[in-house]
């Protein structure tokens, strides 16, 4: 049986040691080994959501186990491409470093520091010089990867496409196109047809996105934090209930908007007041 990589490694060559160990077609994992990078994207997904998670809880001893995770993805993905005689962990490594110089002249190199806005609309600049340099032919939206989450791809396509000025000039425009699809949608509830209201549904929430991007929102965040409030202000009903002797399936619609709105004014106590 093998001997586990020598802990006087240092971690990351010991994590890379350890995979390959995984990996060994004569003594390594069976898992490990029935995976590729199809199988094993989902985890690398669920990992990131895992770190994201870590941080919007503020649990920074997790967050150090979740980073981990997502590490050894990165591992892993790198282990199957040196495999397949593609790449390893060290070529990632040195493309990361390359492109952190080359999008940081500001840093290290002559370009003048800015501040962090025009910093981001320079990154974002330089992204696009690569990509055009790479692509072949390809629309400006070609790129996009299809496995993000649909709003953070939605705010991502609506971005790129603004950048070559298909937009609406300000935020007024997009309520405008917004009181304009929940119409739609009326309309398709109206028809009763199941897929043209699945559709203006969609068209809805892509606008909706688009509003968030007008107002320098994170979408993907913003939603993710909507979903945290939903989840406490109802866990407050069902605590409220379970007090009483009583769950949410005992008590009525108008109970359970009154405590509703207890919650929601507790979280506005809580809310700091703007200077």
């Amino acid at each position: 049986m093998p001997q586990a990589p020598d802990a006087a490694l240092t971690p990351i060559n010991r994590l890379i040691a350890i995979m390959a160990c995984l990996r060994d077609r004569e003594t390594g994992c069976p898992w490990d080994l029935e995976q590729d990078f199809k199988s094993i994207a989902a985890y690398t997904v669920e990992e990131a959501y895992e770190v994201a998670d870590a941080i919007e809880r503020e649990q920074y001893d997790e967050l150090k186990d979740e980073l981990g995770d997502l590490l050894l993805q990165v591992v892993f993905h790198a282990r199957m491409a040196q495999e397949a005689g593609l790449f390893g962990f060290d070529d990632v490594a040195a493309a990361i470093n390359d492109k952190m110089i080359r999008r940081h002249p500001h840093v290290f190199g002559d370009a003048v520091q800015r501040d962090s806005a025009a910093q981001t609309v320079e990154w974002e600049a330089q992204k696009a010089r690569e990509r055009a340099a790479s692509r072949k032919g390809d629309g400006v939206l070609a790129d996009i990867p299809l496995a993000l989450p649909a709003v953070k791809r939605a705010q991502k396509l609506q971005a790129r496409a603004a950048r070559v000025g298909f937009d609406w000039p300000d935020a007024e425009q997009v309520f405008d196109k917004l009181a304009e699809e929940v119409a739609e949608v009326r309309e398709a509830i109206l028809s009763g047809d199941g897929e043209h209201i699945a559709e203006e549904v969609g068209d809805l929430m892509f606008v909706c996105t688009n509003l968030g991007r007008k107002l320098n929102v994170n979408v993907e965040a913003a939603t993710r934090s909507a979903n945290a409030k939903f989840e406490r202000r109802f866990g407050y009903i069902e605590g409220k209930l379970a007090a009483a002797g009583r769950r949410p399936e005992d008590a009525s619609l108008e109970e359970m908007e009154a405590l509703w709105n207890e919650a929601k004014g507790i979280d506005k106590a809580k809310r700091p007041v703007s200077a």
